[in-house]
């Protein structure tokens, strides 16, 4: 072989491993541009990710919901008594216990009748025989042998004779102690056997029938509570009941002392398990909207004047709203959103206008996705 021969063989294999490595180099370039496309995009899905703060939101929806006024307050029985002795003896019999339901007259205690039935009989004597006399003074009075004024003196003393009769009858009547109201005995303190003074009390009936809860309201609710507005019960000692009731009267008068004036409700049939004594919270309701906008009271800030975080394409913004009224967990928007906006009930103290927001039991958002393939697509 020639020695041109030998040089051009030589600078042609020379070309064609350049060109190789050439190809190899542009290749290894080009798959290192796109890993570091994609750990970017990565990169940036986690940062996305990491930025949207879980919450938890609720949308707002219609119902009915009232106004009301709220108080506490202790159950009193309507009609309350307590039962005395008008004379004094010995208890022969005492015919009731505690907790039995009595009916007004009903005999409740039998004294010794003994002392009351001797003077019921001296009495009644000395009646008769003064009313004899009288008699008698009558016919003599014709005949001009008595004078106007003896008859007269013993018209008196017959007079006074039957006055000492009925009263002794009435003392003889006391023996038998009977119920002055319908109720229920609260209360013994008396046994058979027992020596009761006059004017002891032995008994104490009160009126379950009907029962009673007596609110001090403040006077700026004057205008709005009237008699006869319904009212809602809830009994600590009763829990997961409600009973109904009613205003049944409303003082006229406000106390200057503290500002407030009585509401009293009225507790009656529908009030089975309710005791005298029980302690209950009251609501009033004054005034009803059949289709309100409401949101949890849980939404609500409380960094100044009303306010909720909405939710919208990922992102919360804090909206100013004008409230109505509030029933129990819920409170009226009459300003500020609209039906199905949804609302950040959870998690509100980490959330500042625009931030971005991963609403719990919700799908992710597209937005977030789309932003890393917009980025990937750019870069290629």
């Amino acid at each position: 072989m020639s020695r041109k021969s030998f040089l051009h063989g030589r600078s042609g294999t020379c070309a064609a491993a350049l060109l190789i490595t050439t190809s190899l180099l542009l290749s290894g370039c080009g798959a290192g541009t796109g890993a570091a496309d994609a750990q970017a995009a990565e990169k940036d899905a986690k940062a996305e990710k990491v930025d949207a703060v879980p919450v938890e939101a609720v949308a707002a929806s219609r119902r009915a919901v009232a106004a009301s006024y709220t108080g506490t307050a202790a159950l009193e029985a309507r009609a309350e008594s307590q039962v005395v002795a008008k004379t004094s003896g010995v208890a022969l019999a005492v015919l009731v216990e505690e907790g039995q339901a009595v009916r007004a007259g009903q005999p409740l205690v039998r004294l010794d009748p003994d002392r009351a039935r001797l003077a019921v009989a001296q009495s009644e004597a000395v009646m008769r025989k003064l009313e004899n006399n009288y008699q008698r003074a009558q016919k003599l009075i014709g005949q001009q042998m008595v004078s106007a004024a003896d008859v007269d003196q013993i018209k008196y003393d017959v007079e006074n004779a039957r006055a000492q009769y009925r009263l002794a009858t009435l003392e003889l009547s006391y023996t038998t102690v009977v119920a002055p109201i319908s109720g229920v005995i609260a209360s013994r303190s008396i046994k058979t056997g027992n020596f009761v003074q006059i004017n002891t009390p032995i008994f104490r009936i009160i009126d379950n029938s009907r029962l009673e809860a007596t609110l001090n309201v403040p006077e700026r609710e004057l205008a709005t509570l009237r008699a006869g507005q319904p009212v809602t019960l809830l009994a600590d000692a009763l829990p997961g009941k409600s009973f109904p009731g009613v205003v049944d009267r409303i003082a006229p008068v406000i106390d200057a002392g503290s500002g407030t004036f009585r509401v009293v409700s009225g507790f009656g049939e529908d009030a089975e398990g309710l005791q005298p004594g029980m302690f209950g919270r009251i609501r009033i309701d004054y005034d009803q909207r059949a289709d309100a906008l409401v949101v949890p009271r849980l939404a609500l800030l409380d960094d100044g004047e009303p306010a909720v975080f909405r939710v919208r394409a990922g992102k919360v913004a804090r909206v100013p709203v004008k409230l109505g009224y509030a029933e129990g967990p819920w409170v009226e928007i009459r300003d500020g959103l609209a039906e199905g906006d949804q609302v950040v009930t959870a998690g509100k103290v980490a959330l500042r206008d625009g931030t971005a927001v991963q609403v719990i039991g919700a799908k992710p958002t597209a937005t977030a996705a789309a932003v890393p393939a917009k980025k990937a697509e750019s870069r290629q």
